[in-house]
Parts: C-alpha cells; structure tokens; sequence
C-alpha cells in the first residue's frame, strides 16, 4: 500500500548575490512573510512552509493555488528533487514523476541513448533494456531523431520522449505536472490513452495544476496552496469553488 505523509514539512532555497546590506533590509522588510535570515546569516525564501498532510492509497490530488503557491516545489520534494530543511517526509510505495522533460536527461546523448541510461538507472537487465527501448521508441514516433543528441529537439521533441520514459513504467506513487499537456494534438490524443492507464494503475496520484477541469476530471481531492502553506485541504469541488470565489 502506498502512502504519503509530511509532518511540518519545511522548503528553503538560499539568495545568493546579496552583498549590500541596504537591499538584504529592503528585500526582508518588502517580503518578512517568506523571506528571512537563517542561522548561517544568509538570506532564504521560505518556499513550503509547516506543511502537515497524508495522502493514502486510492486519492487522486490536486495541488492547486495561484503562482508562487508552493505548487511545483511540493510536487519537487516529493519527488526527491528538493530537499527538506525541517519536518518530515515519508513516502511508502514506487514513485514515477512526470514533471520536468529535462529532469535527468543528458543533452549531450541522443534519444536512444538516454533510453539506455534511464534502462541502466532502473537496473534492468538485458532484455528488460530492449524492451524498454522498443517501446519508447515506437511511443515517441521521433523517427531517425532518436539517434540525434536530444539537444538539438524541440520542446515538443523533448516532451514525447520524456512523456515516452516516464510513462513505460507503472510507479505506485505518480507525480504530474501540466508540462505534459504541451505536445501536438496527435501526440497528445495518444498521450491521454496512456495516461488514463498510468493513473487507473497508480495507487496514488499528485498533480500540479492551473487547470481546474483537470482537477475536477482527474482528482478526489484538492490541496490548495497560497504563499508556501496549505490554506485548504478537502473535496475537490468546495476547495475550487471557494478559490476562484476569492479570486473573482
């Protein structure tokens, strides 16, 4: 059974390039809510702040909230992309995540190649690596550019083959965000058949969302952030409609 829980989870991100004393004091003065002085003296945005949540087998989420809410950086931790400076974080379960087409891509390989080296990160064997290669490959449809250094792909490129990787295997804990909505129509129609496969199998799904006909489509419950906290956490529809109530 997957599970995901945070008990006063706690995101920082240090700024650097501070070096007149007269803009720390404006910047912390302007933004004392998020920004403030750690205990090394440097100046850091709080980005997820005392964050406490449980996320159980079956939910669907929704992370919602305008810019800046925390959305992403949550999604990030909980993908181990970021780090917690305080509180807790414990998942239980597999986790895949779609989240940044470039996320542990080499530019400098061609398509193919990082099909290998992401075969190789997952300690597949031989004919799990071939397997795998077959399959993005005949996902993707990039054609001859699989064998072209995946710096010269466009953005599309670039999401039909990060979309390909990440979706060829079933994580028990799935992260999402609307990168994926980017492709082209064809891809995209393609797209949605296996993602309704890859979420159906999920026992867990977390998305970051802008889009509120995703959340209500696509989710039991929404998690709404503002300013590095969570300010709602409930049924889809009451946290939507009480949010864009604010906002209107």
């Amino acid at each position: 059974m997957a599970r995901i829980e945070a008990k006063d989870l706690r995101v920082e991100f240090p700024l650097y390039h501070l070096g007149a004393r007269s803009l720390k004091k404006r910047l912390l003065a302007r933004a004392a809510v998020r920004v403030r002085t750690d205990e090394a003296n440097r100046v850091v945005v709080s980005a997820l702040r005392d964050l406490n949540f449980r996320i159980e087998s079956g939910e669907r989420v929704a992370l919602v909230g305008r810019n800046g809410a925390g959305k992403t950086t949550l999604l990030r931790s909980l993908a181990g992309i970021y780090e917690p400076v305080g509180g807790e974080l414990r998942i239980e379960g597999s986790v895949g995540s779609l989240i940044d087409p470039a996320a542990g891509m080499d530019p400098d390989s061609t398509g193919r190649e990082n099909v290998r080296l992401r075969a190789l990160y997952r300690n597949l064997d031989l004919a799990g690596q071939a397997a795998l290669e077959e399959e993005v490959t005949a996902f993707a449809g990039l054609g001859e550019f699989m064998d072209v250094p995946i710096k010269g792909y466009s953005a599309g490129m670039s999401i039909r083959l990060a979309f390909a990787i990440a979706t060829a295997m079933q994580p028990q804990v799935l992260l999402m965000d609307e990168w994926f909505m980017a492709g082209d129509a064809a891809f995209m129609e393609k797209a949605e058949a296996r993602l309704v496969n890859l979420i159906s199998g999920a026992d867990i799904m977390v998305i970051a969302t802008h889009d509120m006909d995703i959340a209500r489509r696509w989710c039991t419950r929404a998690i709404r952030l503002d300013a590095g906290r969570i300010v709602a956490d409930g049924p889809v529809e009451p946290v939507i409609s009480a949010m864009l109530s604010e906002v209107a």
